[in-house]
């Protein structure tokens, strides 16, 4: 139960993201996956940050975290994932429902999903916030309002990505603090892991998205 509830905790993708600080503190170094927890002022709920680099394409990576509809593949315990409005094909908000094991509520989040790429660099940044009223609140789930994250993507060579992921996202509701804490690395060790296996299916092979260059 910890495990899962942990997982929602830090990986709302949808994810919303926290402020780079000099203060990481390293928690997790498994299978080129480093994982860092930092406090935040005037919040109970720790912010993670996840460094690696991922054997794909910039481009690669961003149509998997645009695949709205396949996102529960790899991200752990999501369910009910839809499109709400689609901005542009670099820009979309959508909704997502978390099932988490009884006594605790399932938590939902409408997240705005916004892809932009430094034409000099090539870097790529992913921006994510939640919004929280573009969808009903529904009967007996926690809307999850205050969540920041933040991909930035760089490429590297021989057709691969270096990976900084960071996220704050408070769950609401009566979910003690200290229970996100203490599994804080749980959640994206597991996801990144199902990531490095959702990059290597057959749909994102050969993808080109018209605003990304690799």
């Amino acid at each position: 139960m910890y495990k899962k509830l942990t997982l929602f905790f830090t990986l709302i993708v949808n994810f919303a993201f926290a402020q780079a600080g000099d203060d990481w503190k390293l928690k997790s170094d498994n299978d080129g996956v480093k994982i860092f927890t930092r406090s935040v002022a005037d919040s109970k709920i720790k912010a993670i940050k996840v460094e690696c680099v991922l054997n794909a394409t910039p481009t690669q990576l961003v149509a998997v975290l645009l695949d709205v509809k396949n996102s529960e593949d790899w991200l752990y315990h999501t369910s009910s994932n839809y499109i709400v409005k689609q901005v542009s094909p670099a820009e979309l908000y959508y909704y997502s429902k978390v099932e988490v094991p009884w006594p605790v509520s399932d938590r939902d989040f409408i997240a705005h999903i916004k892809v932009t790429q430094d034409v000099t660099t090539k870097v790529i940044t992913v921006y994510a916030p939640c919004v929280a009223d573009m969808v009903p609140v529904k009967p007996g789930i926690v809307r999850v309002a205050d969540s920041n994250g933040k991909w930035v993507l760089t490429p590297e060579a021989n057709g691969k990505v270096k990976v900084l992921y960071t996220l704050h996202a408070d769950p609401g509701g009566s979910i003690p603090a200290w229970l996100s804490n203490m599994f804080v690395t749980q959640g994206p060790a597991e996801s990144f892991k199902k990531l490095k296996l959702q990059l290597q299916k057959p749909a994102y092979k050969n993808v080109k998205l018209p605003f990304i260059v690799d």
